[in-house]
């Protein structure tokens, strides 16, 4: 079966479910829905990489649009390129997943997440080119259209040296810190950024092989980088995800700092700085309640949003504001870019550190205090299924019960028939309780046998 489009682009096994001929439809749709006379694409370091861009390119070429390929860079610098010369792009990675797996993620010229509107045409134009290819008439058209050319490769140098400006000069020396590429996009220009501000930088995740992407280390398993921190006694580690447009930190102490709280410290010092716009930061409704408690104390006011970093993007500019992101670590520090930057943040983040002349572990121990929270699934019969209308009655019990100490939050996943739910308390076997009562009533309502 074709993939469709999920939370953030196309995502699948490569060349089972994302196949050539999958990004070649892809590419010709997006040219015809999203125009223009040239496209831009970037990769991380997937061996399936090279085939799909290929693909890719083909598509693109047969509508009509040059292509210039941005080689192996983060997800954000084929943004930034995207709104440096106002092309569409896509960046082909399947960000934290596991090498087998890669995915198309698409911008709209000026480099912006695609409108929900946007995603559905290319979707119904893309899964029509797929079922014409190898239909002689589908494949050659009467009237074929003009030909693109793939052009030299482009530079994302501007994206490097906007990362670097976003601070003083030599803003991090002195300080040493660990940096997790995850065997990733930022595998060279991760490093270099961060030795250009003066920091002494040790690597891990450095040498991919286009398959350890992501395999024990990255955003998604920090055991490596907390390890190391620990081990030289750096001041602080960054863990990048296979696109590097996620970050978790770690301190000194070895411990992980998420993307509640480096979204916590940033705001409090912008606040402090007069940079945080109206005083407000944009999250999702995954961001723990203790981030809220936090906020509300620091006299910062909280917009929260649905679950993805497209959504916060969209309030940002929706009421022109500076700092939003996700617990995840996606980090959008919208006055310097357009989507999620984990080399951005963890500049942003250190020269914090390097500023107030505090450790990262104070800082983050300070910011804000966690509340108890409960994360689990439960697998749907049908992706069709509105299991949280099924267990609206048991929700609101227990949100009765639990009142200004916790909350529910019960939604669909955007990709598989999976029911989430997260609960929060400030008791964690209250949690824990609530929990396991709201996945029973949801497997007896609506669950897979």
């Amino acid at each position: 079966m074709a993939p469709r489009f999920g939370t953030d682009g196309l995502r699948g096994l490569a060349n089972h479910e994302l196949t050539a001929e999958v990004a070649m439809a892809l590419g010709r749709a997006a040219v015809e829905v999203l125009g223009g006379s040239r496209f831009l694409i970037g990769s991380d370091t997937r061996r399936s990489g090279p085939m799909l861009e290929a693909a890719l390119t083909a598509g693109i070429c047969s509508a009509g649009s040059d292509v210039e390929p941005l080689g192996v860079v983060p997800t954000p610098a084929v943004a930034w390129a995207a709104a440096d010369r106002n092309s569409a792009a896509a960046m082909i990675s399947a960000s934290h997943n596991p090498f087998a797996d890669n995915g198309i993620k698409l911008f709209a010229p000026g480099g912006l997440k695609l409108r929900d509107d946007v995603e559905a045409d290319i979707q119904a134009r893309y899964l029509t080119h797929l079922g014409s290819l190898g239909n002689a008439q589908g494949a050659r058209p009467d009237n074929p259209g003009p030909i693109g050319r793939l052009l030299p490769p482009g530079s994302v140098q501007g994206w490097n040296e906007l990362v670097v400006a976003s601070v003083e000069p030599g803003a991090l020396a002195g300080m040493s810190i660990v940096i997790d590429c995850a065997n990733g996009a930022a595998f060279e220009v991760g490093p270099t950024i961060f030795e250009r501000l003066g920091a002494d930088v040790t690597v891990i995740g450095g040498a991919p092989d286009g398959e350890n992407i992501n395999a024990g280390v990255g955003s998604t398993h920090p055991e490596a980088l907390m390890a190391k921190v620990v081990e030289i006694g750096a001041d602080a580690g960054l863990a990048f995800d296979g696109d590097a447009d996620r970050l978790i930190a770690v301190d000194g102490d070895g411990r992980v700092v998420d993307g509640d709280r480096v979204l916590g410290i940033l705001a409090v010092d912008w606040a402090a700085t007069g940079q945080l716009t109206d005083n407000t930061v944009v999250v999702t409704v995954m961001s723990n309640l203790g981030f809220h408690r936090a906020m509300a104390a620091a006299g910062i006011k909280v917009v929260s949003t649905a679950v993805g970093d497209r959504h916060v993007l969209a309030a940002l500019d929706d009421q022109g504001l500076s700092l939003g992101g996700e617990q995840s670590g996606h980090v959008i520090c919208r006055d310097l870019a357009t989507t999620g930057d984990g080399v951005l943040t963890g500049v942003q983040l250190l020269d914090v550190v390097a500023r107030s002349a505090s450790p990262l572990a104070r800082l983050a121990s300070e910011v804000m205090t966690t509340v108890p929270q409960v994360l689990e699934n439960v697998r749907l019969v049908s992706r069709d299924v509105d299991g949280a209308a099924a267990i609206a009655d048991e929700v609101a019990e227990v949100e009765a019960q639990f009142g200004d100490d916790g909350r529910v939050l019960v939604r669909p996943s955007g990709t598989e028939p999976l029911l989430r739910i997260m609960v929060e308390h400030v008791d964690e076997a209250t949690a824990l309780a609530a929990c396991r009562r709201l996945i029973d009533a949801a497997t007896a309502a609506v669950g897979a046998p």
